[in-house]
C-alpha cells in the first residue's frame, strides 16, 4: 500500500469515527470522546505512532474535537429548551478547574496508566447502565449545590483523563438527582465544552517537547486528526439532538443503555487482549 493510499484509509476512517461521534454526541448528550478515542488509538497505533504517547495523543485530540462538536450539539439542545441555566451555574464552574488539574496532571501518567482509566471507566459506565449502582448510592443524598459541584468536579476530572464529554457520567448523575433525561442530555451536552476546552489546553501544555508526539500537534493535541474528525462530528450533532427529540425518555435511555453496554464489552476485551 503506497503512501497516498495509507492516508486515505487512515483520515477516511476518521473522518468516519467523527460522523458517528456526532451523531452520538447530539443523541446521548456525550461528546463522542467514547468513540474516537478507541478509534484514534488504533489508527495511530497502526501508522507507527510511539506507544508511549498513542493514547494521550488521542485523549488530548478528542478533547479538541469535542469543542466544536458539543458547542453544535448544545446549541442544538438549547433550542429545544433542554439546557438548563440553573445546572450550568452549579456544574460548569467545578468542571473547569478539574478538567484542567486532569489535562495537566496526564503527563505524569503513563500510557499503561491511561489505558487503565479509560478501561476500567468504560466498564463502570457500561455496568451502571443495566445496574442502577449509582443510582442506589446517590439516592439517599440531597439534591443540593455540594453534591452538583462535589459531582461536577469528579466527573469533571476523570472525563478529561478519557477524553471524553462526561455525558456518560453526568447523565446518570443528574437523573439521579431528579432530573429528566432529555434535561439531562440537553445540558451535559453544554457541559462537554466545559470538559473539553480547559481540558485540551491542559494536555497541551503537559504534552509540551514531549519525545514520541507526531509533527503538527501542539502539546498532545493533533491536528490532522483533529481536522478529519471535527469536520462530520460539527455537521452530524444535530442530526444526533434532532433525533433524540423524537424519542420518550424511556427510549432515550435504551439507547444510552445499548450504546454503552456495546463500548463497555469492548473495552474489557481490547483489555483482555492487550
Amino acid at each position: 500500500m503506497d503512501l497516498l493510499t495509507s492516508l486515505f484509509f487512515e483520515y477516511g476512517a476518521l473522518a468516519l469515527a467523527g460522523v458517528a461521534a456526532g451523531i452520538i454526541a447530539g443523541l446521548l448528550g456525550v461528546g463522542g470522546g467514547i468513540v474516537m478515542v478507541p478509534v484514534m488509538t488504533t489508527i495511530f497505533a497502526a501508522s507507527g505512532m510511539d506507544e508511549a504517547v498513542i493514547l494521550h495523543v488521542a485523549v488530548a485530540t478528542s478533547l479538541a474535537v469535542i469543542v466544536p462538536t458539543g458547542t453544535s450539539s448544545a446549541l442544538a439542545h438549547h433550542r429545544k429548551g433542554a439546557v438548563s441555566g440553573e445546572l450550568l451555574k452549579l456544574w460548569a464552574p467545578f468542571m473547569v478547574v478539574a478538567s484542567f488539574l486532569a489535562g495537566i496532571s496526564a503527563g505524569f501518567y503513563s500510557s499503561l496508566v491511561m489505558r487503565l482509566i479509560f478501561g476500567i471507566m468504560a466498564i463502570l459506565i457500561a455496568v451502571n447502565s443495566v445496574v442502577p449502582i449509582q443510582k442506589k448510592l446517590m439516592e439517599h443524598l440531597s439534591d443540593s449545590a455540594r453534591t452538583h459541584r462535589t459531582s461536577a468536579a469528579i466527573i469533571g476530572y476523570i472525563s478529561s483523563l478519557m477524553g471524553i464529554g462526561g455525558g456518560s457520567l453526568s447523565v446518570p448523575t443528574m437523573t439521579a438527582l431528579g432530573r429528566t433525561v432529555h434535561q439531562a442530555v440537553g445540558t451535559s451536552s453544554a457541559l462537554g465544552v466545559f470538559i473539553a476546552v480547559p481540558g485540551a489546553l491542559g494536555f497541551v501544555l503537559s504534552g509540551w517537547g514531549v519525545a514520541g508526539v507526531p509533527d503538527y500537534a501542539l502539546g498532545y493535541v493533533y491536528f490532522p486528526a483533529f481536522l478529519a474528525l471535527a469536520v462530520g462530528a460539527i455537521l452530524f450533532a444535530p442530526v444526533g439532538a434532532a433525533i433524540a427529540h423524537r424519542l420518550s425518555g424511556v427510549w432515550l435511555k435504551r439507547v444510552l443503555t445499548i450504546y454503552l453496554l456495546i463500548v463497555g464489552t469492548r473495552m474489557i476485551l481490547k483489555a483482555i487482549s492487550g
